[in-house]
């Protein structure tokens, strides 16, 4: 017998659901958390293994980590986990505002190297849903912010990879030059045309 998180969770009963919008990368979705509110605050779900799975979504998260940035503008990525390790993400930010930005690096995809940019701030609640083979980054829009992943496969090191946050070939319009960037993601290779 099946049941929906809400039947297995009925103190919190009338939250209802999370809503799933998809995004203009195919298989990536922004997801908000629907709010049960009252004089104490609010309560929500982020996340249901059941609705995830009834919008074809992967289930299984095998690793949480959270990523600290002291000053505003600081530039994280391109990254992703090359196959066979490819890894799904959901991203929100739990303090402070970034600017997320997820890149489509999965030739058969009609999104093929379009990207996206979001704002999720800790008011907002948003989470963005990334599947596997979408290069992943972020610039903070204040200091003091934090980024909490939930992520699909345990992490590799062997398969990690990157592409260049200013290539020409993707245009990205990020808020403003890094004022913190690792040496590393600084020289990540540009994209070589197909």
């Amino acid at each position: 017998m099946q049941t929906s998180c809400q039947e297995l969770d009925p103190v919190h009963a009338e939250t209802r659901r999370l809503k799933f919008t998809p995004s203009s990368i195919v298989g990536a979705y922004l997801i908000e958390p629907e709010r049960l509110e009252d004089e104490r605050g609010f309560f929500a779900r982020t996340f249901c293994q059941r609705e995830f799975g009834e919008h074809g979504l992967i289930v299984r998260m095998a690793q949480s980590s959270i990523s600290y940035n002291a000053k505003k503008y600081t530039l994280r990525g391109m990254h992703y986990q090359a196959a066979p390790q490819g890894e799904t993400r959901l991203v929100r930010c739990t303090r402070g505002a970034i600017m997320d930005v997820l890149v489509d690096l999965r030739k058969e995809s009609p999104t093929y190297r379009e990207w996206l940019a979001v704002e999720l701030t800790a008011e907002n609640h948003r989470m963005v849903y990334i599947p596997e083979g979408i290069a992943h980054g972020f610039q903070t829009l204040v200091g003091e912010t934090e980024v909490f992943y939930q992520i699909s496969e345990f992490f590799d090191p062997a398969s990690m990879r990157g592409v260049r946050w200013n290539d020409p070939a993707l245009g990205i319009k990020w808020p403003r030059t890094p004022s913190v960037i690792s040496e590393r993601d600084a020289n990540f290779p540009l994209l070589v045309k197909d």
